[in-house]
């Protein structure tokens, strides 16, 4: 069983996401920033964690990295203000990267956007740009590290009810419930052949554990 640390550990995807490893005996901690959640986390199965990933440095993200096995990325400042998505998207996740591995934890998940390439399409003068931007910055500087990385890029996410089944490199937006991109967190920490390897998808017909693992 594994230690897992998420970041972002009261996003939708992440409250379902932390009891479903809690059940598979892993010691889940969620990062949080507002200690009002803490009650909330806990009842999902994962300890809380109160910090401010926003202004921590690598040292301090390091620290609070270190003694885990797996970092999940899944935190981000929900739009709105492009200073704050430079910050959180781009910025606080990139000194998570060097952090984990100064700590020498490395087995990284990375939570992205179906759309996250170089090439993303998305205008400058568009209010997605900052957005698309921070996060394809985040995801080229984790593919370009020494981490054992995982980029799981879905389309958009819907609160429909979970259908256990997924399709990689999907047509169109790629619609996905919250609760099967959590179950495909969870099928990629659990399967190595996931290593090095960016996973677009939304709903489908194949398994979740037979599309992770390609």
């Amino acid at each position: 069983m594994a230690r897992i640390l998420i970041f972002g550990g009261h996003g939708k995807v992440a409250l379902l996401l932390e009891p479903m490893l809690a059940a598979q005996g892993h010691t889940v901690t969620a990062v949080i920033r507002n200690p009002d959640h803490e009650a909330e986390v806990a009842r999902a199965g994962a300890q809380p964690l109160v910090a401010d990933i926003e202004s921590f440095d690598t040292g301090q993200l390091a620290n609070l990295i270190s003694g885990n096995d797996v970092v999940v990325w899944s935190a981000g400042a929900g739009g709105g203000d492009p200073a704050r998505t430079y910050a959180v998207d781009r910025d606080a996740a990139i000194r998570s990267m060097d952090a984990a591995s100064s700590a020498g934890v490395a087995r990284y998940v990375m939570v992205s956007w179906i759309g996250s390439r170089a090439d993303h399409g998305v205008g400058t003068d568009s209010s997605f740009f900052a957005y698309a931007d921070a996060k394809w910055a985040a995801d080229a500087h984790l593919a370009g590290s020494d981490l054992d990385w995982t980029i799981l890029a879905p389309g958009t996410l819907t609160l429909d009810a979970p259908t256990g089944r997924v399709a990689l490199d999907p047509e169109g937006r790629g619609e996905v419930p919250r609760a099967d991109v959590a179950a495909v967190i969870a099928a990629t920490i659990a399967d190595d052949t996931t290593i090095g390897r960016t996973l677009r998808f939304g709903s489908g017909d194949e398994h979740i554990g037979h599309a992770v693992a390609g």
